[in-house]
């Protein structure tokens, strides 16, 4: 079905803002997945705070060359969907690899993150990575554990000179009374 060159214009656009507010872009093949399937991917990324979208390559790169990235030219070969990832890269890139172990016929090629093009071991790295919430958690422990090993180093030296102070009172007091 042919697109009128208005729209592809506008395609090219939408594109072009879907990338500069993306983290990150993950390319994947699709060949032989069916509408449901790919309805079930675009649910579970729309889940991690991301998108999924069947692009036509030719104005993908018009749209990367637009936007100042790279262009991955061996990754933009057969059928491509791109995954668009906002702030939570992990959980988006988690969301796609899971799906393709599901489906076999849904292969990751790659992507860009940044300006940086990835390979297809770096998004199943960043798949592996814990949540941005789960991230955060650990460090704030990790900033909040010095801390209270000092109030406890520091407590715990108040504390051994109250004991001390406290057994040489004890001790001064029954002297007199022994004598």
């Amino acid at each position: 079905m042919a697109i009128s060159r208005a729209k592809k214009e506008e395609l090219v656009k939408q594109y072009v803002e879907q990338f500069n507010s993306s983290e990150a872009i993950i390319i994947t093949d699709y060949r032989g997945l069916k509408v449901t399937d790919l309805e079930q991917l675009r649910a579970k990324v729309r889940e991690a705070n991301g998108g999924f979208s069947i692009v036509k390559n030719t104005l993908i790169r018009r749209a990367l060359t637009e936007a100042g990235l790279p262009v991955p030219d061996e990754m933009l070969i057969g059928p491509v969907g791109i995954g668009l990832c906002g702030s939570n890269i992990s959980e988006v890139a988690k969301a796609i690899t899971n799906f393709a172990k599901e489906n076999e016929a849904m292969t990751i090629k790659g992507g860009l993150m940044g300006d940086q093009l990835i390979d297809e071991a770096a998004i199943k790295n960043l798949a592996n990575l814990p949540s941005l919430e789960i991230l955060r958690a650990q460090l704030l422990g990790l900033i909040n554990t010095p801390a209270s090993q000092l109030v406890g180093a520091l407590s715990g030296g108040v504390r051994q000179v109250v004991n001390v102070i406290h057994a040489y009172s004890e001790t001064g007091s029954e002297a007199p009374a022994d004598a």
